[in-house]
């Protein structure tokens, strides 16, 4: 079992990936486990702030280093909130209040234009200074319903609607974890990492 820290300080994110990753040779331990804090994201793009924070958590731990970042990209709004999904209403990590927002600037956009996908990026840091990170990205296509439904997941579930499936919010994990964007980056990643 080779262990990974993953660059994140959220639970939802932790608790996912764990279970994604649980057959494969990763065990991953959570930055905050060792007292790392959050890296600042100062990229303009998911691969920079992933890249960012497995970088920073790699060097303050010496160990291979996890960076996670992703976000929703609304179409009528531009492909926003994008990488500032997490504060898209002003403080980190507020999913209640984000989700109030977007649906609030999403109230007069008719359904036809309320398509929308969550993108992740994954990178993967053997050391700090590696110079060749393994990137595996996912997209997870739908639209933003006009109320939240179910309690399952974090961030923006409650409000994202896939077609095939249903309200991300009601989701059974195992299902969403194998259709996500997270859980389809998760995969090509092991791939990556079985090719080797």
């Amino acid at each position: 079992m080779r262990k990974v820290v993953l660059a994140s300080s959220n639970a939802g994110k932790l608790a996912e990936m764990r279970e994604i990753l649980a057959l494969t040779e990763i065990q991953l331990v959570a930055q905050s486990e060792l007292g790392i804090a959050d890296a600042h994201e100062t990229g303009t793009t998911f691969i920079e702030n992933a890249l960012l924070k497995a970088r920073h958590a790699a060097q303050l731990c010496g160990l291979p280093a996890l960076g996670d970042d992703s976000g929703i990209c609304v179409d009528a709004l531009n492909g926003g909130p994008g990488l500032y999904s997490a504060r898209y209403a002003d403080t980190h990590g507020d999913s209640a209040a984000n989700i109030a927002k977007l649906l609030a600037t999403l109230s007069d956009v008719p359904e036809s234009l309320r398509g929308a996908h969550f993108h992740c990026t994954i990178v993967l840091l053997r050391s700090a200074d590696d110079p060749a990170p393994l990137i595996a990205e996912g997209l997870w296509h739908g639209r933003i319903l006009h109320a939240a439904r179910g309690n399952k997941g974090f961030g923006y579930d409650p409000v994202f609607f896939d077609p095939a499936h249903g309200a991300a919010g009601e989701l059974d994990p195992a299902l969403k974890n194998r259709i996500s964007h997270r859980g389809l980056a998760l995969a090509r990643l092991r791939e990556m990492l079985q090719s080797q």
